[in-house]
Protein backbone atom coordinates (compact mmCIF):
# COMPACT_ATOMS: atom_id res chain seq x y z
CA UNK A 1 0.00 0.00 0.00
CA UNK A 2 2.52 2.52 0.67
CA UNK A 3 4.70 1.63 -2.60
CA UNK A 4 1.39 3.03 -4.50
CA UNK A 5 0.78 6.30 -2.81
CA UNK A 6 3.70 7.96 -4.15
CA UNK A 7 2.57 7.42 -7.84
CA UNK A 8 -1.64 8.71 -6.49
CA UNK A 9 -0.03 11.51 -4.66
CA UNK A 10 2.52 12.72 -7.72
CA UNK A 11 -0.74 12.07 -10.18
CA UNK A 12 -3.33 14.12 -7.98
CA UNK A 13 -0.37 17.12 -7.66
CA UNK A 14 -0.64 16.94 -11.56
CA UNK A 15 -4.35 17.43 -12.14
CA UNK A 16 -4.72 20.17 -9.59
CA UNK A 17 -1.76 22.52 -11.22
CA UNK A 18 -3.53 21.50 -14.63
CA UNK A 19 -6.62 22.86 -13.04
CA UNK A 20 -4.80 25.69 -11.96
CA UNK A 21 -3.33 26.84 -15.01
CA UNK A 22 -7.32 26.13 -16.80
CA UNK A 23 -8.63 28.55 -14.35
CA UNK A 24 -6.33 31.01 -14.87
CA UNK A 25 -6.58 30.99 -18.88
CA UNK A 26 -10.56 30.73 -18.44
CA UNK A 27 -10.25 33.92 -16.35
CA UNK A 28 -7.74 35.84 -18.56
CA UNK A 29 -10.16 34.99 -21.48
CA UNK A 30 -13.01 36.13 -19.86
CA UNK A 31 -11.11 39.50 -19.02
CA UNK A 32 -10.35 39.90 -22.73
CA UNK A 33 -13.49 39.28 -24.16
CA UNK A 34 -15.17 41.76 -21.67
CA UNK A 35 -12.86 44.03 -23.01
CA UNK A 36 -13.47 43.62 -26.72
CA UNK A 37 -17.81 43.42 -25.86
CA UNK A 38 -16.62 47.28 -24.55
CA UNK A 39 -15.44 48.35 -27.37
CA UNK A 40 -17.74 47.10 -29.67
CA UNK A 41 -20.70 48.01 -27.65
CA UNK A 42 -19.31 51.50 -27.47
CA UNK A 43 -18.90 51.65 -31.34
CA UNK A 44 -22.38 50.46 -31.88
CA UNK A 45 -23.52 53.26 -29.42
CA UNK A 46 -22.12 55.82 -31.66
CA UNK A 47 -23.41 53.91 -35.15
CA UNK A 48 -26.79 54.08 -33.10
CA UNK A 49 -26.09 58.05 -32.54
CA UNK A 50 -25.58 58.62 -36.55
CA UNK A 51 -28.09 56.57 -37.87
CA UNK A 52 -30.61 58.74 -35.32
CA UNK A 53 -29.42 61.94 -36.86
CA UNK A 54 -29.01 60.37 -40.76
CA UNK A 55 -32.75 59.41 -40.38
CA UNK A 56 -33.99 62.83 -38.90
CA UNK A 57 -32.07 64.56 -42.50
CA UNK A 58 -33.35 62.28 -44.58
CA UNK A 59 -36.83 62.73 -43.29
CA UNK A 60 -36.18 66.91 -43.15
CA UNK A 61 -34.92 66.62 -46.77
CA UNK A 62 -37.69 64.52 -48.08
CA UNK A 63 -40.01 67.21 -46.84
CA UNK A 64 -38.17 69.39 -48.87
CA UNK A 65 -38.76 67.85 -51.98
CA UNK A 66 -42.40 66.94 -51.30
CA UNK A 67 -42.73 70.60 -51.01
CA UNK A 68 -40.93 71.43 -53.92
CA UNK A 69 -42.87 68.79 -55.86
CA UNK A 70 -46.48 70.22 -55.12
CA UNK A 71 -44.95 73.78 -56.08
CA UNK A 72 -44.35 72.61 -60.05
CA UNK A 73 -47.69 71.72 -61.05
CA UNK A 74 -47.44 68.79 -63.60
CA UNK A 75 -48.05 70.06 -67.84
CA UNK A 76 -51.81 69.22 -68.96
CA UNK A 77 -52.21 67.97 -72.52
CA UNK A 78 -54.59 69.87 -74.31
CA UNK A 79 -55.69 69.72 -78.06
CA UNK A 80 -54.35 71.41 -80.40
CA UNK A 81 -50.90 72.07 -81.60
CA UNK A 82 -50.53 75.53 -79.96
CA UNK A 83 -51.84 74.64 -76.69
CA UNK A 84 -49.68 72.06 -76.25
CA UNK A 85 -46.93 74.13 -77.15
CA UNK A 86 -48.26 76.58 -74.00
CA UNK A 87 -48.92 73.98 -72.04
CA UNK A 88 -45.33 73.16 -71.71
CA UNK A 89 -43.97 76.22 -71.50
CA UNK A 90 -44.14 76.12 -67.26
CA UNK A 91 -41.72 73.21 -67.44
CA UNK A 92 -38.69 75.66 -66.49
CA UNK A 93 -40.12 76.06 -62.72
CA UNK A 94 -38.05 73.66 -61.08
CA UNK A 95 -36.06 76.17 -60.04
CA UNK A 96 -38.59 77.00 -57.84
CA UNK A 97 -38.26 73.34 -56.26
CA UNK A 98 -34.26 73.69 -56.70
CA UNK A 99 -34.24 76.39 -54.61
CA UNK A 100 -36.45 75.02 -51.73
CA UNK A 101 -34.41 71.67 -52.09
CA UNK A 102 -31.38 73.52 -51.15
CA UNK A 103 -32.53 75.07 -48.08
CA UNK A 104 -32.06 72.00 -45.61
CA UNK A 105 -28.34 73.02 -46.51
CA UNK A 106 -28.20 74.59 -42.88
CA UNK A 107 -28.54 71.41 -41.26
CA UNK A 108 -24.96 71.18 -42.27
CA UNK A 109 -23.65 70.75 -38.55
CA UNK A 110 -26.13 68.32 -37.93
CA UNK A 111 -23.52 66.12 -40.20
CA UNK A 112 -20.16 67.77 -38.85
CA UNK A 113 -21.11 66.38 -35.20
CA UNK A 114 -22.30 63.00 -36.43
CA UNK A 115 -18.64 62.76 -38.32
CA UNK A 116 -17.24 63.87 -34.78
CA UNK A 117 -18.67 61.71 -32.94
CA UNK A 118 -17.81 58.98 -34.29
CA UNK A 119 -14.75 59.90 -34.27
CA UNK A 120 -14.46 59.70 -30.65
CA UNK A 121 -11.51 57.81 -29.35
CA UNK A 122 -12.03 53.82 -28.14
CA UNK A 123 -11.79 53.40 -24.23
CA UNK A 124 -8.45 50.70 -24.95
CA UNK A 125 -7.33 54.39 -26.49
CA UNK A 126 -7.67 56.52 -23.35
CA UNK A 127 -6.60 54.03 -21.53
CA UNK A 128 -3.18 53.84 -23.06
CA UNK A 129 -3.26 57.65 -23.67
CA UNK A 130 -3.52 57.92 -19.98
CA UNK A 131 -1.10 55.52 -19.05
CA UNK A 132 1.39 56.99 -21.31
CA UNK A 133 1.06 60.54 -19.69
CA UNK A 134 2.20 59.62 -16.11
CA UNK A 135 5.14 59.41 -14.45
CA UNK A 136 4.35 56.45 -11.99
CA UNK A 137 2.09 53.43 -12.19
CA UNK A 138 -1.82 53.69 -11.95
CA UNK A 139 -4.54 50.82 -10.41
CA UNK A 140 -7.24 50.11 -12.45
CA UNK A 141 -9.64 52.63 -9.91
CA UNK A 142 -7.13 55.67 -10.37
CA UNK A 143 -7.29 55.23 -14.45
CA UNK A 144 -11.28 55.44 -13.68
CA UNK A 145 -11.28 58.04 -12.03
CA UNK A 146 -9.15 59.96 -14.38
CA UNK A 147 -11.18 58.95 -17.61
CA UNK A 148 -14.75 59.48 -15.71
CA UNK A 149 -13.41 62.76 -14.46
CA UNK A 150 -12.23 63.69 -18.53
CA UNK A 151 -15.52 62.24 -19.81
CA UNK A 152 -17.78 61.97 -17.93
CA UNK A 153 -20.26 61.24 -20.60
CA UNK A 154 -19.14 58.03 -21.30
CA UNK A 155 -19.56 56.05 -18.22
CA UNK A 156 -16.68 54.49 -17.07
CA UNK A 157 -16.74 51.40 -14.89
CA UNK A 158 -13.95 49.83 -13.20
CA UNK A 159 -14.55 46.44 -14.08
CA UNK A 160 -14.26 47.70 -17.88
CA UNK A 161 -11.24 49.42 -17.53
CA UNK A 162 -9.43 46.72 -15.61
CA UNK A 163 -10.51 43.90 -18.39
CA UNK A 164 -9.53 46.59 -21.35
CA UNK A 165 -6.04 47.09 -19.06
CA UNK A 166 -5.38 43.43 -18.57
CA UNK A 167 -6.50 43.14 -22.34
CA UNK A 168 -3.70 45.79 -23.47
CA UNK A 169 -1.16 43.42 -21.03
CA UNK A 170 -2.22 40.57 -23.00
CA UNK A 171 -1.18 42.13 -25.87
CA UNK A 172 1.90 43.47 -24.62
CA UNK A 173 0.75 46.84 -24.57
CA UNK A 174 1.30 47.42 -21.05
CA UNK A 175 2.98 45.73 -17.89
CA UNK A 176 1.30 44.71 -14.69
CA UNK A 177 3.60 44.89 -11.55
CA UNK A 178 2.24 43.85 -8.03
CA UNK A 179 2.59 45.79 -4.85
CA UNK A 180 1.46 43.59 -2.26
CA UNK A 181 -1.63 43.10 -3.19
CA UNK A 182 -2.19 45.81 -4.99
CA UNK A 183 -1.80 45.73 -8.72
CA UNK A 184 -0.46 48.59 -11.08
CA UNK A 185 -0.40 49.38 -14.79
CA UNK A 186 2.34 51.13 -16.75
CA UNK A 187 3.29 51.54 -20.67
CA UNK A 188 6.31 49.87 -21.69
CA UNK A 189 8.91 52.74 -22.35
CA UNK A 190 6.98 55.30 -21.39
CA UNK A 191 8.08 57.08 -18.08
CA UNK A 192 6.05 55.30 -15.14
CA UNK A 193 7.11 52.48 -17.29
CA UNK A 194 10.89 52.46 -16.45
CA UNK A 195 9.70 54.31 -12.74
CA UNK A 196 8.10 50.85 -12.11
CA UNK A 197 11.27 48.62 -13.47
CA UNK A 198 13.43 50.83 -11.34
CA UNK A 199 10.90 50.09 -8.28
CA UNK A 200 10.90 46.33 -9.21
CA UNK A 201 15.11 46.26 -9.26
CA UNK A 202 14.72 48.60 -5.77
CA UNK A 203 12.78 46.07 -4.32
CA UNK A 204 14.67 43.04 -5.66
CA UNK A 205 17.41 44.26 -4.10
CA UNK A 206 16.70 45.29 -1.25
CA UNK A 207 14.83 41.56 -0.54
CA UNK A 208 18.20 40.06 -1.30
CA UNK A 209 20.00 42.27 0.68
CA UNK A 210 17.87 41.18 3.78
CA UNK A 211 18.19 37.69 2.71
Amino acid sequence: MPESAGPVSELTSQYVSQVTNDLEHNLKEQDRITAELAVLQEQLATLQRDHAVLLNMQQALGIAAAAGGVAVPSPRKKSGGARRTEARKPAPKPATAKATAKKPAVRKPAVKKATSEAAQPTLVELVRRHLAEQHEPRSAAEVTEALDRAHPDRGVQTKVVRATLENLVARNGAQRTKQGSSVFYTVPGEPAGRAAQESAADTAASTGTGN
